[in-house]
């Protein structure tokens, strides 16, 4: 693992699996609730995401926003919401600089689930020029509010996540009568190690993940009709899961239409959280092929 260190910004945790081929560099954006090693490092079955995009000859970077895995925690008495739009775009141009300084200056493939798609999406639109493609599977974005948006609480600086909330998240989106596309053998395993990266998870009742809140401040704000960016011309590929009410086929047929060189792939009996369902293979199957079809 990798230290990034810049003088007043939080301490990042950089992961990099090399591959023999060293076709390209996919740098890997976590989305909001769960960082790199639960995500695209996290083994099923012996095997991880970043094993098959390297068995295809793509270099994997991944990294922990501020708050979340290995990396820098926000102060406890932040006042905000921790970890918002604002605070990780300045992270998320840290590790692309580090990662380009790194591989002789070629320019890199954003790889970018849920929240952090919206991120992903965000720095392409300012920064086209750093990236070879791009890949947001199940991106957040903005919808129209029908009517008068409610009044809602402040968002505060944190959340609890627990296990269940974690688990509610898996399967509120499967049809009824429908298999559950997550084993739970896979999410006893994961969910152990969800409750690891907070020393003080077990000491909760019932025990809980400290999450930053910044990006649900932000989510909330795109379902009230706020755009964060714009448009980019990078090649890119869009993925989401059949089943995914986060991403619906319209959110991403209107966003298909922003965009200059984008292709769509929808995988069936998927979720929100479909890089750690069965169908997973799906998923990696599309995107080793858009990323082999950018190399040749």
């Amino acid at each position: 693992m990798i230290r990034l260190q810049a003088a007043g910004q939080p301490t990042l945790a950089l992961y990099h699996q090399p591959a023999q081929a060293d076709l390209a560099d996919v740098i890997y954006v976590h989305g909001s609730t769960f960082g790199a090693e639960l995500s695209v490092l996290w083994q099923l079955d012996g095997r991880s995401w970043a094993d098959a995009l390297c068995d295809a000859g793509f270099n994997v970077w991944a990294f922990d926003f501020a708050g979340y895995g290995a990396s820098d925690r926000y102060s406890p008495d932040a006042t905000q919401p921790a970890g918002d739009m604002a605070q990780v775009l300045p992270q998320l141009q840290r590790v692309v600089a580090a990662v380009r300084a790194r591989n002789r200056g070629r320019r890199v493939v954003l790889l970018a689930h849920s929240w952090g798609g919206t991120v992903a999406l965000n720095y392409a639109s300012v920064h086209a020029d750093d990236l070879m493609s791009l890949v947001l599977f199940a991106p957040i974005l903005a919808r129209a509010p029908s009517g008068e948006p409610p009044t809602a609480a402040p968002v505060p600086p944190y959340l609890l996540l627990s296990a269940w909330a974690q688990y509610r998240r898996f399967i509120e989106d499967v049809p009824s009568g429908a298999a559950q596309p997550l084993s739970e053998a896979h999410f006893e395993a994961w969910s152990k190690a969800f409750l690891a990266t907070d020393p003080e998870a077990c000491e909760r009742i019932p025990p809980a993940v400290l999450s930053p809140a910044g990006p649900q401040s932000d989510v909330r704000a795109l379902r009230n009709g706020r755009t964060f960016g714009g448009g980019c011309d990078v090649p890119t590929l869009l993925l989401r899961g059949e089943w995914d009410r986060a991403c619906d086929a319209a959110d991403m047929n209107r966003l298909q239409a922003l965009l200059a060189n984008a292709t769509q792939v929808t995988i069936p009996g998927a979720t929100h959280l479909m890089h750690l369902e069965v169908s997973r293979g799906l998923l990696y199957n599309a995107v080793n092929a858009f990323l082999s079809r950018g190399v040749t």
